[in-house]
């Protein structure tokens, strides 16, 4: 699934939402990309938790085309 994070402009924030996923789904794969403000996540979890996940931390997404 892909999502666009509006708030997400560097590394560190890419971070923090990598930090944010991993406690849902400890096998999640986390593609950040602070420069266009995208993240790709493959995970078993449903959408609407990586979403709260996301809000909770301050990091509220958007969904992306997949």
């Amino acid at each position: 699934m892909q999502f666009h994070i509006e708030n997400m402009t560097c590394f560190g924030c890419a971070r923090s939402v990598t930090k944010a996923i991993q406690p849902v789904d400890k096998g999640a794969v986390i593609k950040a990309d602070p420069e266009n403000r995208k993240v790709e996540v493959e995970t078993s979890a449903a959408r609407i938790e990586i979403e709260a996940v996301l809000a909770e931390t301050g990091y509220p997404a958007t969904r992306e085309a997949a």
